[in-house]
């Protein structure tokens, strides 16, 4: 891609990978009725929209999820591990490929994320990587919860372009979700959709970065 300055990544599917359909099976083991209109990779109920934005807390997620799944003695620990069914890993060389990035580009991270996978994200870097976040990958990292806004609305894009003085038309982002990109053009951001998991190398080959 030609004139292209700073890079946005998207963190699921771009970086980490995701599974909806490990997570929609682990939400009909714990008892949720409708794991189609629950929550899949273009549909999700308001619970999680308000959980990305930080609005409510881990506990009040879980006691909904009792409350919807009609059981009131569920575990917080069965409650977590379902939710988190989604949360695969990080193909190996991703993050030597951000780090190259890094070296030719204004790199950024705009994650639509929770307290509940934040937690899940970080230990996973300790335990795998020996890193402490992902901090050192960009010019700067940002997730929805500990912003209080979230993809696809044009704040979090207006946030991140005003505050690094980013040229739309100077910037590229890159995302699983067409709604996300959708948003992103229409401030004049350059996109790109990345439709399934893939190795990041083989998505920045392809875009020519």
């Amino acid at each position: 891609m030609q004139n292209i300055k700073n890079i946005i990544f998207d963190y699921g599917n771009v970086i980490f990978e995701l599974d909806f359909q490990k997570l929609e099976q682990a939400f009909k083991d714990i008892g949720i009725p409708d794991t189609a209109s629950f929550f899949t990779h273009k549909v999700q109920n308001e619970l999680f929209d308000q959980l990305d934005l930080g609005s409510i807390s881990p506990a009040e997620f879980r006691n909904e999820v009792r409350r919807i799944a009609g059981k009131p003695d569920l575990l917080d620990d069965d409650i977590n591990n379902a939710w988190n069914a989604l949360l695969v890993g990080i193909a190996e060389g991703n993050h030597d490929v951000l780090l190259e990035m890094k070296d030719k580009y204004r790199t950024f991270l705009l994650s639509n994320n929770n307290e509940m996978h934040y937690d899940y994200i970080m230990r996973y870097l300790k335990d795998n990587f020996d890193l402490d976040d992902n901090s050192s990958f960009f010019e700067k990292d940002y997730y929805s919860h500990l912003m209080g806004m979230r993809k696809p609305n044009a704040e979090i894009f207006e946030f991140v372009l005003n505050t690094h003085g980013l040229v739309p038309e100077e910037t590229l982002f890159i995302d699983d979700s067409p709604q996300h990109l959708e948003a992103a053009s229409k401030l004049g951001i350059k996109t790109a959709l990345v439709e399934r998991p893939e190795p990041l190398r083989n998505i920045v080959d392809r875009l020519g970065l």
